[in-house]
């Protein structure tokens, strides 16, 4: 296969993310699979440079890359998520309903990542990613059905232009613009008939536009050490759509509004510090620590178009997270077997915004640790493949829908449910960079 096809497909991986489907696997709705040199290390040390995808973190590392370069990155996520019922209102007679087994999805993540040169101080640049984003699939006949079924999904399509400045050998600054699309749906069942046992589902889905930011700088204060501080703006993302109720022999809830509706998704804002240490000439230490302001999410209000809530029965129509920031930390460590080939480790662990208290069956998120292993082989100046594997560990999440201050008792109407939640991932990560220039050749240093 010549590097000419291996170019042009490296362009058309972007073209791929339009059919993505996203699934969570950091903290909350985030997808942080959006590199594979990164993904190798767990992450760490990312801000601070690397790969062109490094951008996605901190736009200021676009400094690092020279000429007109892409890098093009497929990630598989193969999650299981599987919910066991220990109690509540349909979880015995005269119901029965059980557990769920997986309702997880296997997904493709695909992303891309473009930059130009402009001059010797001034760097263009475009990333296109999918940054949020959940795809489950619940049975209607299980034991939490009032808080989840069907299906659940959210889809973002984030694109990001950039400019990068450097300022000096050791200083370089970065900033862009987020645009970022969206696609939600979100069932959850209407209480069942005690005789007949019958179930019926309201839904709600829905899509729109919503605007932010991206902000970076790196400092490389030695040749042997680089630092990078990176900032992704909250978004507010409108959703507009429609609210849907059964009819016919299901019967619409009284005091009702299906219809027109919309909501704001609050999503947060993330502040990643990267650190790179060169050892030796074959060994670099790698850390990050990394902030999300998940605390601003808060409740989505699903609202008729006057401003009035939607009502579903007598309960207005919400979707409660109320969750609290989340941290992640990462250490990793980089060897260079040979000018060709690096390889790379990393663990990481992440604390969830998710708590004991307001945790359901749709996003039962708990603290999570992450194993790590990659590598990059460069076939000349121009190409160059990144594989990575993760392996993450879930901790056993409990869920205890009983009382009225959990914020998703609620939507329930007073149905009560308490299960347990076992998840693992697996993820495979392949990248593309090219160079698409000639890139100078070497001077030759001659003594005088």
């Amino acid at each position: 296969m010549s590097y000419r096809t291996l170019s042009r497909r490296a362009a058309g991986a972007l073209g791929l993310l339009v059919i993505a489907t996203g699934v969570a696997h950091a903290g909350g709705l985030a997808i942080h699979e959006q590199s594979a040199y990164a993904q190798g290390s767990s992450f760490a040390g990312i801000a601070a440079g690397g790969s062109l995808s490094a951008m996605f973190w901190n736009p200021a590392t676009m400094t690092q890359q020279g000429g007109l370069q892409s890098e093009s990155v497929l990630t598989g996520i193969f999650p299981s998520t599987t919910n066991t019922a220990t109690g509540g209102t349909y979880a015995g007679f005269p119901f029965s309903f059980g557990d769920t087994g997986n309702i997880a999805h296997d997904a493709i993540v695909p992303t891309g990542y473009y930059s130009w040169q402009v001059n010797p101080n001034l760097w263009v640049g475009l990333a296109a990613n999918s940054p949020f984003g959940i795809a489950e699939t619940f049975p209607d006949r299980w034991a939490g059905r009032v808080f989840a079924a069907g299906g659940e999904n959210l889809m973002t399509f984030n694109f990001t232009p950039s400019v990068a400045y450097k300022i000096s050998d050791i200083l370089s600054v970065g900033l862009g613009v987020q645009i970022q699309y969206a696609h939600a749906s979100f069932t959850q069942g209407l209480p069942s008939r005690t005789g007949s046992g019958l179930t019926q589902q309201a839904g709600l889905s829905g899509s729109g536009y919503g605007f932010g930011w991206t902000a970076g700088v790196t400092v490389t204060p030695t040749p042997t050490t680089s630092i990078g501080l990176g900032y992704r703006s909250a978004i507010d993302q409108d959703i507009n759509g429609t609210l849907v109720l059964p009819g016919g022999f299901g019967f619409i809830p009284p005091v009702s509004t299906p219809g027109s509706v919309n909501t704001t998704l609050k999503l947060p804002g993330m502040l990643s510090l990267g650190v790179k240490q060169q050892l030796t000439p074959q060994w670099t230490v790698l850390g990050t620590v990394e902030w999300t302001n998940w605390s601003r999410i808060g409740t989505s209000n699903i609202l008729q178009p006057n401003g009035s809530p939607a009502l579903i029965g007598l309960n207005q129509a919400v979707i409660p997270f109320e969750w609290k920031d989340g941290w992640f930390f990462s250490l990793g460590a980089e060897y260079q077997w040979n000018p060709q080939l690096a390889l790379r480790a990393g663990v990481a662990f992440e604390k969830s915004p998710v708590t004991d208290s307001v945790r359901g069956p749709i996003i039962p998120d708990d603290d999570r640790t992450w194993l790590s292993i990659g590598a990059t082989y460069n076939f000349n100046a121009k190409t160059t493949i990144d594989l990575a594997y993760s392996h993450g560990f879930v901790k056993s999440a409990p869920i205890n829908i009983t009382s009225p201050s959990n914020p998703l008792f609620a939507i329930g109407g007073g149905t009560t449910y308490t299960g347990n939640v076992d998840s693992h991932f697996d993820i495979i990560s392949v990248g593309l960079r090219y160079r698409w220039d000639n890139p100078a050749p070497a001077k030759l240093v001659t003594k005088g």
